[in-house]
C-alpha cells in the first residue's frame, strides 16, 4: 500500500492546542512536527504563534495578544481574556476535538480545564504548571481533570506523585539543542563585530512589558561596564513581538537568541526560559527581573521558592546571581557581570555547574517521545 493510500485509511484525529507565549509556540511547533511524522492526518487548531501556524495549526488567537506578565497587567486585560475564554470554550464545544493539548500558560489553561470538564474531552498538559512553587492547591485541578501530565523537569514526577498525580517525565526540550550552523568567524563578520573583543549579550525579555521595565537599566549598566572595558561589544537578543524603546548606535540586534548566546562572552538575562537556554549554550550570565510593585509583593507573599532562575532551581543552589525587582540596578548588574566577562576562573566555575544542569535535562528526542505518548492514547504507534 502506498503512503498516500495509507494516510487516506487513517482515522482522523483532531487536536485543540493552546500555547499562550513565545516559548509555548516553539514547543508546540516541535510537538506538532513530531506528531505529523508519526500520524500525518492529524489536524490542529487553537492558540499559538507563527511557528505553530507554519506547521499547519489553524490559529484562533495569536500569542502576540495572549502573552502578558504580572497580576496588574492581567487585571488590565481581563475583559479581553474573558472574551478569549468564552470563545475558546465555544470553539472546543463546536469541533469536539479528539484531545486537548495544553502547553504551559497556567493562568489561562487551569481555568479552562475546569470550565470544559463536562465536555468529556481528554486533556494532555505538557510543561506542567509550577504548582510546586506557589499556589499548591492548583494541583487538585490537574488531579481531577487532566488525564495525561507530561513533565519536563526531573524532580517533578516524585513531587506530583505525593499528591496523587501521575506525571511522566519526557525530558526537557532544551536537551535538543545544537550549535548554530554559522561559524563564529562568519557570525562576527555578519554583525560587524570584532571576534577579539568581548561580546555582552542582553536578553531584556520576550514581552513588551518586560522590555519597557528593563531597558533603561540595561543601557545604564552597559555605560558603566564600558568605562572598565572600553572595547566591550553589545548584542541584544530581541524577541520578534517586542519593540526596543531606544537603540544605541553601537548595539547590534539579533533575533536568533540561541546564536547570540552561543557566541557571546557573557549575558544579562531577564528571568525566564532564556536562562536555561543560556546554561545549555554554556555562556556565563546573571539573572534580572523587574515587575510592578503589586505583582512583586504578591509573588513574595505566595511563592515558596528561594530562586527565580530555573538553573538555580534545578541545581538547588545559586549557580547564577539573581537581581530581582529593587535589586535590579545598574551598579548591581555591572559589578556582578564584570568578572564573568574578564576573569577566566569565574567563567569556568559557573560553566562547570552548567554541565551538571545539562545532564539533568535528559536525552535528546523529547518531542518524539512526547508525540508518541500523546498518540498512543488513540492509535498504535
Amino acid at each position: 500500500m502506498t503512503q498516500t493510500s495509507e494516510n487516506a485509511n487513517q482515522k482522523k484525529l483532531s487536536f485543540f492546542v493552546i500555547a499562550g507565549e513565545e516559548s509555548g509556540d516553539i514547543h508546540g511547533s516541535g510537538l506538532i512536527t513530531a506528531m505529523n511524522k508519526i500520524y500525518p492526518t492529524c489536524q490542529f487548531v487553537g492558540h499559538g504563534g507563527n511557528k505553530m501556524a507554519a506547521q499547519g495549526v489553524h490559529i484562533l488567537e495569536h500569542i502576540d495578544n495572549l502573552s502578558m506578565v504580572g497580576f496588574s497587567e492581567v487585571i488590565k486585560h481581563l475583559p479581553y481574556m474573558k472574551r478569549v475564554m468564552t470563545q475558546t470554550i465555544k470553539k472546543i464545544t463546536e469541533i469536539n476535538p479528539t484531545r486537548i493539548i495544553l502547553i504551559d500558560y497556567p493562568g489561562f489553561n487551569l481555568r479552562l480545564i475546569k470550565k470544559i470538564s463536562s465536555c468529556g474531552i481528554p486533556i494532555t498538559y505538557f510543561i506542567l504548571p509550577q504548582v510546586w512553587a506557589w499556589k499548591e492547591n492548583r494541583v487538585r485541578i490537574i488531579h481531577d481533570f487532566v488525564d495525561q501530565s507530561l513533565s519536563i523537569f526531573p524532580f517533578e514526577p516524585a513531587w506530583f506523585k505525593e499528591r496523587g498525580v501521575r506525571a511522566h517525565y519526557v525530558g526537557h526540550p532544551f536537551s535538543e539543542s545544537s550549535p548554530p550552523k554559522i561559524s563564529r568567524r562568519d557570525y562576527f563578520k555578519n554583525h560587524n563585530l570584532d571576534p577579539k573583543n568581548p561580546l555582552l549579550v542582553l536578553m531584556p525579555g520576550s514581552r513588551q512589558q518586560e522590555v519597557d521595565r528593563h531597558w533603561n537599566i540595561l543601557l545604564e549598566t552597559t555605560k558603566i561596564l564600558s568605562s572598565s572595558i572600553p572595547n566591550l561589544q553589545v548584542i541584544v537578543g530581541k524577541a520578534p513581538p517586542v519593540t526596543l524603546p531606544s537603540k544605541p548606535e553601537n548595539f547590534c540586534i539579533e533575533h536568533d537568541s540561541k546564536a547570540a548566546l552561543h557566541f557571546g562572552s557573557a549575558a544579562i538575562i531577564a528571568s525566564g526560559t532564556a536562562t536555561l537556554e543560556a546554561a545549555v549554550a554554556d555562556i556565563p550570565f546573571i539573572v534580572c527581573y523587574r515587575m510592578s510593585s503589586f505583582s512583586w509583593y504578591l509573588i513574595k507573599w505566595l511563592s515558596k521558592l528561594s530562586y527565580a532562575s530555573m538553573v538555580n532551581l534545578i541545581s538547588n543552589k545559586e549557580v547564577v546571581p539573581e537581581f530581582l525587582h529593587n535589586r535590579m540596578t545598574p551598579n548591581n548588574l555591572s559589578k556582578a557581570i564584570l568578572p564573568l566577562i574578564i576573569d577566566p576562573s569565574e567563567r569556568k566555575s559557573m560553566c562547570n555547574d552548567f554541565e551538571q544542569v545539562r545532564k539533568l535535562l535528559g536525552e535528546p528526542g523529547v518531542y518524539d517521545r512526547l508525540a508518541k505518548e500523546i498518540l498512543r492514547k488513540h492509535v498504535s504507534c
